[in-house]
């Protein structure tokens, strides 16, 4: 039976301490949040030790076929786009290589024209030599689609529900195939079955009512536990930034919100990941560390080409599905990014800072010939 099945507007799937984070989510004093954020230090180091794994976001394309009112990719934002071609790709991938980056995440716009299957793999092809671990976020494929791109050399997917409350889900989401709530909420079950090591979920906060959020985030995550145990699940967390089209959240979360939720998260899952990207200022990103994040994204572009100006020659608007040419002051601009970065520290400071609170930044983790050692 699939998560879906279970799933119903209103009532969340049962998991066995439904009672306990529901306590953990409520309002509390100043000393009460204090023990939170001790209980979920203890669990990180015992679970995690001190160390923090780093990694970089790689643009692939900002096209997008979906209207979603809070995305700066939203296809009614006349923004300028690219996508990058394989070679162009590389280009960015060796960039990250250099600055010491053994972990990558590959995002794009969901468009089928512009980012297949095939697309994605051939993008993976190209930068394998460079990263031994490497995840993608991009549109929700079917299991054969999954396993092309497992077999190219991902081993990670990342898929946002962005809100798990049908009814806001359904007026964020004006056009496209993203509508489709269940398409979307299945996507990590058939991303276990094409064989990826790693799954990524989350919700961006500020959509919806966050502790209704997080209460079914939980479900899915405890489900996906049961069901999907060969897998590592990790769960992110982010805040709407700004971005293109102006859309300001009807439900803004507070830094002392976000860091009830990553500690209430900590307690109930020890030895799930917990992911902190550069949406967040660094003082608020310096606090959180200790508290469970286990991995931090650095030195981040959220444009296509944005660490190299790869493809910018290309860049181009689309019109009602027309390609159609930047003016002559657009054409020396860059690729419009999803979203405004808040922590813009170099790689190398915030590596910097891991080491300064007492953690070891961890730049790899992770090599393909581990999983396949003979038993013999």
């Amino acid at each position: 039976m699939a998560f879906s099945d279970e799933f119903a507007e209103g009532s969340f799937p049962f998991f066995r301490e439904q009672a306990r984070f529901r306590s953990l989510l409520e309002p509390k004093t100043a000393p009460e949040l204090e023990a939170l954020a001790q209980e979920a230090h203890d669990l990180t180091a015992q679970f995690f030790g001190k160390t923090v794994r780093l990694f970089a976001p790689l643009y692939l394309s900002n096209e997008c076929v979906n209207v979603c009112r809070y995305c700066g990719f939203s296809r009614s934002n006349p923004i300028l786009r690219l996508t990058l071609n394989p070679e162009e790709v590389e280009r960015e991938a060796r960039c990250l290589a250099e600055q010491g980056f053994r972990s990558i995440l590959l995002v794009a716009g969901e468009h089928p024209k512009w980012v297949t299957p095939g697309y994605v793999a051939s993008c993976i092809r190209k930068i394998r030599p460079y990263f031994p671990s490497i995840a993608i976020e991009i549109a929700p494929l079917e299991a054969e689609e999954y396993r092309e791109i497992v077999d190219a050399g991902a081993e990670g997917v990342v898929v946002y529900q962005e809100t798990y409350l049908p009814e806001a889900y359904s007026s964020l989401h004006l056009s496209g195939p993203k509508r489709d709530f269940v398409w979307r909420l299945q996507a990590p079950e058939r991303a276990y079955r094409a064989g990826f090591r790693r799954i990524g979920i989350g919700a961006l906060l500020g959509l919806a009512p966050w502790r209704q959020d997080a209460f079914a985030l939980a479900a899915h995550a405890a489900w996906l536990l049961k069901h999907a145990w060969r897998s590592y699940l990790t769960i992110s967390l982010p805040r709407l930034r700004p971005a293109a089209g102006g859309f300001s959240p009807e439900y803004p979360v507070s830094d002392r919100e976000l860091v009830q939720l990553h500690c209430a998260l900590r307690i109930l899952f020890p030895q799930v990941g917990l992911v902190l990207s550069t949406r967040e200022a660094p003082s608020l990103r310096d606090r959180l560390i200790p508290l469970g994040v286990t991995m931090v994204s650095a030195g981040s572009r959220t444009d296509p080409g944005g660490y190299t100006s790869a493809g910018r020659d290309r860049l181009h608007r689309t019109a009602r599905g027309r390609v159609e040419p930047p003016t002559p002051v657009e054409s020396a601009a860059e690729a419009t990014g999803q979203f405004a970065i808040s922590d813009e520290r170099s790689p190398w400071a915030i590596a910097d800072r891991i080491r300064e609170l007492g953690y070891e930044p961890v730049w790899k983790d992770w090599e393909e010939c581990l999983a396949n050692v003979s038993s013999a």
